[in-house]
């Protein structure tokens, strides 16, 4: 029997989703994850600051022969973790791309739930300066309560023998048996004039483990040093957002009227800071990689969930794979 096309294309589309799917329900199930070869699961994927009700804010896990790596911690990534059958013990490198606390909110509470339940063993974090600083300020603020456990005798060992952060360049940051990180300074923090021109520090990374190259842009704009950086990757895990939607949104609510002409001005010079849908399509098409995950994705300006058409958008400049992670999605 011949289906009408519309049925036919929709019954495709269906089983096109399938396999997302059944990554989306195996991670909620809270099964352990394969112990050989490299996972990735999206445990993060809105952008911030703003909380959302459905996603938590962006982080990354990288499982590779079970071992697991942590890759930006914002808001919610510890109960992430948990949904996802991960013991919050088990996670032992931490790497953040960046200082904007939707990639970060979520660190302390990482570490010190870890540490109320007796991990003892070294916790690394990596990323450009001033990390070790926002590790010694994340151990102070939880060094109040970790006292009062230390009294109750719960835990034995400080908090602060057991967390350890570290400022990183650019180059080769990390390697172990499992992984070799590479790291680039990307372009998002280009806009910035006067005192803070150059001061802080943005990074891509690119992870090469036994099986696959996976790479995380960071939040960037366009960037000839993190297409270099995604050469031949295996997954490409990119910043999503559209200026056209948020344009729409400030319009709505009437922001943008109340601006003044410099205030538009330098706004529109900010947006240059975030990759736009056509710049993620010719970056992954300059770099062949095999396929584009969306995530860290802005607020549609409709308020529905549905990136469909953004995927479409991408599509008009990469030929490959085009996914829109949720939270909780394994690659």
């Amino acid at each position: 029997m011949k289906l009408p096309r519309r049925k036919f294309l929709h019954l495709a589309a269906g089983a096109a989703a399938l396999p997302a799917v059944s990554r989306l329900v195996r991670a909620q199930t809270g099964l352990p994850l394969p112990k050989a070869g490299t996972r990735l699961i999206t445990l993060g994927t809105a952008s911030g600051p703003i909380p959302r009700p459905h996603r938590a804010q962006s982080s990354n896990l990288l499982t590779v022969n079970g071992v697991h790596y942590v890759i930006d911690a914002g808001d919610g990534v510890a109960r992430r973790l948990v949904k996802a059958g991960i013991d919050v013990r088990d996670v032992g490198t931490i790497f953040i791309t960046h200082h904007h606390d939707d990639h970060t909110a979520g660190l302390g509470w990482l570490m010190s739930s870890a540490w109320d339940q007796n991990r003892t063993k070294p916790t690394n974090v990596y990323g450009p300066p001033p990390t070790e600083a926002l590790i010694r300020a994340a151990i102070q603020y939880f060094e109040i309560s970790g006292k009062i456990r230390i009294a109750d005798g719960g835990v034995t060992v400080p908090i602060a023998e057991v967390f350890t952060g570290h400022d990183v360049g650019t180059g080769v940051i990390y390697r172990d048996e499992n992984i070799k990180v590479t790291a680039v300074e990307n372009s998002h923090y280009s806009f910035h004039t006067g005192i803070s021109a150059g001061k802080h520090q943005s990074y891509g990374y690119r992870f090469e483990t036994p099986d696959r190259a996976v790479v995380f842009t960071g939040d960037t704009g366009p960037s000839d040093a993190v297409t270099e950086l995604a050469n031949g990757a295996d997954l490409l895990v990119t910043q999503t957002s559209s200026f056209k939607d948020r344009m729409q949104m400030m319009i709505a609510n009437g922001r943008w009227q109340k601006m003044t002409a410099s205030e538009q001005e330098r706004l529109l010079a900010q947006a240059k800071r975030n990759i736009t849908l056509e710049d993620i399509g010719k970056m992954a098409t300059r770099a062949n990689v095999k396929t584009v995950v969306l995530s860290h994705l802005s607020a549609r300006a409709d308020g529905s969930e549905d990136y469909t058409p953004w995927v479409a958008e991408v599509r008009e400049h990469f030929s490959g794979k085009v996914l829109v992670a949720n939270d909780l999605m394994e690659f």
